[in-house]
């Protein structure tokens, strides 16, 4: 049998964070239209008196400052988030740094008065904003640090969030790959043991078990690259016939095996030993404990509502209590509860594996893997 090519499946992409771009853009939006309202406000409430001009005149001086300032106000508010500070002492912290814009803001007003107006209209512009500027410069401060303290806090939490997944994402990986790592030596161990046991009975036997196996080890071997690795169907298909093939010099006209394949679904994509477990099990529970052997049914359709990969694999043996298939046993075959946690990792929820069994009733697991 020759291994085909192993295709990576995709990895669900996490969302960026955000930029420091979009924070800026953000805030010069947010003053430019501050500042036009500010002009239409000015020019309703003068109509008549004062020009457009006037208005844009009186928005601009009012407003550069604060606006220039309040670009500052987002590193002293991350500075500050940084810190594992109390927040009486974090409030303090801000309480002085409001102060301080204020007094900015009240400055650069009267700076640019003295420069345009002369030392007179600036003390008198002093004497008459000294009080509402500096009440005013507090609000605003306070305005802009919630406003900066938002993002940042939204950040931390998108950042929170992208790492958790991240981790969760890593184990979930490290458990998939733990659990797939279970089959394969599960599998080669069982092989073994059969050939060396049939090499006791037929030489020529298992010398063409030989030829089998080489094949098959070439495929688990390919298998192990990665653990959310894909195959096609086929490929699949034609491991679990070698394996099959192989128990057959083992258990000889006690094993029959009927197969039911749609076409249409060899190519899709599946993880690799997806079946041979399950068959594996059936042979173990269903086929070698009778003396008459049994019957294993694999089928493969396409699921007409969903367009999923439909696989059922059946035995007609004695079956059992279906708590019991839950409880993985040392030594005969993979716990039904392990290709569960398997495929519920591999597929993100999306796959379903459901058994069907009762004493005296056979036992089947039927699978449906998303192909989207």
């Amino acid at each position: 049998m020759r291994s085909g090519p192993i295709i990576p499946s995709k990895q669900p992409a996490l969302p960026p964070a955000g930029s420091q771009r979009k924070l800026w853009l953000g805030y010069t939006g947010a003053c430019l239209l501050t500042w036009l309202l500010f002009v239409l406000a000015g020019t309703e409430l003068q109509r008549g008196t004062w020009e457009l001009w006037e208005a844009v005149y009186q928005a601009t001086t009012s407003l550069w400052a604060p606006m220039l300032l309040g670009a500052a106000v987002y590193p002293v508010a991350a500075w500050l988030q940084r810190k594992s500070w109390p927040s009486a002492a974090q409030l303090a912290c801000h309480a002085g740094a409001a102060i301080v814009f204020s007094e900015a803001w009240l400055a650069g007003n009267v700076l640019l008065a003295w420069g345009l107006f002369g030392l007179e209209h600036a003390e008198a512009m002093l004497e008459q904003n000294l009080v509402w500027r500096l009440i005013w410069g507090v609000l605003v401060y306070a305005a802009l640090a919630t406003g900066f303290v938002s993002v940042l806090n939204a950040r931390q939490a998108r950042a929170s969030a992208v790492a958790a997944a991240q981790a969760e994402s890593a184990l979930a990986r490290a458990e998939l790959a733990a659990i797939s790592g279970k089959l394969n030596p599960h599998f080669l161990f069982n092989t073994l043991n059969s050939l060396i046991a049939l090499t006791r009975k037929d030489a020529k036997a298992a010398e063409q078990g030989l030829l089998r196996f080489s094949g098959m080890l070439r495929y688990v071997l390919a298998s192990k690259r990665e653990a959310s690795d894909r195959v096609a169907l086929q490929e699949e298909i034609d491991f679990v016939r070698d394996y099959l093939a192989l128990e057959a010099l083992r258990l000889g006209q006690r094993l029959r095996v009927e197969w039911q394949l749609d076409t249409q679904t060899l190519g899709d994509d599946i993880p690799p030993l997806t079946l041979q477990p399950l068959v594996e099990n059936c042979i173990l529970h269903g086929i070698a404990p009778r003396a008459e052997g049994g019957c294993i049914s694999i089928s493969a359709r396409r699921d007409a509502l969903t367009q999923g990969l439909a696989l059922t694999v059946q035995d007609d043996g004695a079956g059992c209590d279906p708590a019991l298939l839950e409880q993985p046993r040392p030594g005969r075959g993979i716990g039904l509860s392990a290709l569960k946690r398997r495929f519920a990792l591999d597929f993100e929820g999306r796959a379903r594996l459901r058994v069907h069994t009762a004493p005296g009733q056979g036992f089947r697991v039927d699978l449906w893997i998303p192909q989207t």
